[in-house]
């Protein structure tokens, strides 16, 4: 089954759903549109008790390079205290806990480049396969943002390491695929011309195994990585980013 989107590319084979982000002119940015065609497909899932594996990926050069800036830009243009934004943060928190907790596996193949938001997008994902062409970078420092999107933060500490991390957000520094690999950030590091391959590695066993095995694994990993957070600070990311943003606004038109 194929379905119609203007910035996805959606497919259904038996029991794996692929959704390509295809807006290549854009790097594949991630607009408001965007993540509201994200919500629609990830929300759909729970009434297709068929799907088992999700894969995620980019048209074109790069897998995403973050989020929509010339979006934020006009919204605050328009409305300069940053209401705009704070809905958009607020849809990408929805899609990234939608990628996490959804019952079928997710899967991210990467390639190119996989920028500020862009990590975040991935990083929820359960399993994570890169080309050796990846390029990774958390620029929103060097932007005068903070890293607000998506509640990705905690997430990438306890994933990738917290010294690495405030290093990588400090420096704003880009990293390549096999430093992701040391950290986590990626599982594999194929040539690019064997990423479907590798991806696929990963399918086949999955679509044989016993939906309720998975589903009970993927809800006890997630309980378990969140057992220690006492308070979820990251439902404060929306309005941290609109707060930095708008004031960055203001202070350009004074």
């Amino acid at each position: 089954m194929i379905e119609d989107f203007k910035s996805l590319v959606v497919r259904t084979e038996g029991p794996v759903l692929t959704v390509r982000l295809n807006s290549p002119e854009t790097g594949n940015a991630l607009s408001e549109a965007v993540l509201d065609e994200l919500l629609a497909v990830l929300g759909a899932i729970p009434h297709q008790p068929g799907i088992r594996v999700v894969i995620l990926s980019g048209a074109g050069a790069d897998f995403c390079l973050g989020a929509d800036r010339r979006e934020f830009a006009e919204s605050l243009a328009a409305d300069p205290t940053g209401a705009g934004v704070r809905v958009v943060g607020t849809k990408a928190r929805q899609v990234c806990d939608a990628l996490a907790t959804t019952e079928a596996v997710t899967v991210a193949r990467l390639h190119g480049g996989v920028i500020g938001a862009g990590i975040g997008l991935a990083l929820f994902c359960d399993l994570r396969a890169g080309a050796d062409n990846c390029r990774f970078r958390l620029p929103e420092a060097a932007l005068g943002v903070p890293p607000a999107w998506g509640g990705v933060l905690p997430r990438l500490m306890h994933e990738a390491g917290a010294a690495k991390v405030r290093e990588l957000i400090l420096t704003a520094d880009t990293f390549d695929a096999a430093t992701a690999r040391r950290m986590s950030i990626l599982h594999q590091v194929v040539p690019e011309a064997e990423l479907d391959a590798a991806v696929a590695r990963w399918i086949k066993p999955l679509v044989r195994r016993s939906p309720t095995a998975l589903r009970t694994a993927k809800l006890m990993m997630n309980a378990y990585g969140n057992a220690h957070r006492l308070a979820d600070a990251t439902l404060f990311d929306a309005e941290l980013l609109s707060s930095a943003l708008s004031a960055g606004h203001r202070a350009r038109r004074d």
